[in-house]
């Protein structure tokens, strides 16, 4: 049987993977049919570029995909648009679908740091006096009974000390 799956790529600590057909028998970076993508987890956000058309042809071909490149095609759209091939629909038209969707993604960009933080800060300096105060009295609590646990096992000390003294 035929898995889409990942296949591990990269230097050691460094992880890339390519999308790729291979029969189930076959070890993960063993022998495989085709490439048909790359996910590289480790930029922000993480890459992830998937051929569709190819990948339509394997699934309805019998592939499976693995949970891992089910999500990702999950989240592409593209197990709709196969369920939508498998009821008529032309494939061109599936294809022109799915670009124009990438195309939107891209020009969605995401929001840069610095706008995220303008965002947060609206009600973060109330927030960190109330969490401040908090602290400061779980600090007092968490000092005045350690301190009362350090006494405690001095004084067990002593009486320990004092024991052997008689014994001795």
């Amino acid at each position: 049987m035929l898995k889409i799956r990942l296949r591990r790529v990269g230097a050691k600590k460094q992880p890339s993977y390519r999308v790729v057909v291979a029969d189930s028998r076959s070890p993960r970076d063993g022998r495989f049919v085709e490439t048909v993508g790359f996910y590289n987890p480790r930029t922000e956000p993480p890459t992830v570029e998937i051929k569709e058309d190819r990948v339509l042809y394997w699934l309805s071909q019998g592939a499976q995909p693995t949970e891992a490149v089910a999500g990702f095609l999950r989240r592409m759209g593209s197990l709709e648009r196969l369920a939508r091939l498998k009821s008529g629909e032309s494939l061109d038209v599936l294809l022109e679908e799915a670009a124009a969707a990438r195309q939107q993604l891209a020009k969605e960009a995401p929001i840069s740091e610095e706008q995220a933080e303008a965002e947060q800060i609206t009600e973060v300096p109330e927030l960190e006096v109330a969490e401040a105060e908090i602290d400061s009295d779980e600090l007092a609590t968490a000092d005045s009974a350690a301190d009362a646990e350090a006494s405690q096992d001095v004084v067990e000390a002593e009486e320990v000390t004092e024991t052997v003294e008689e014994e001795g």
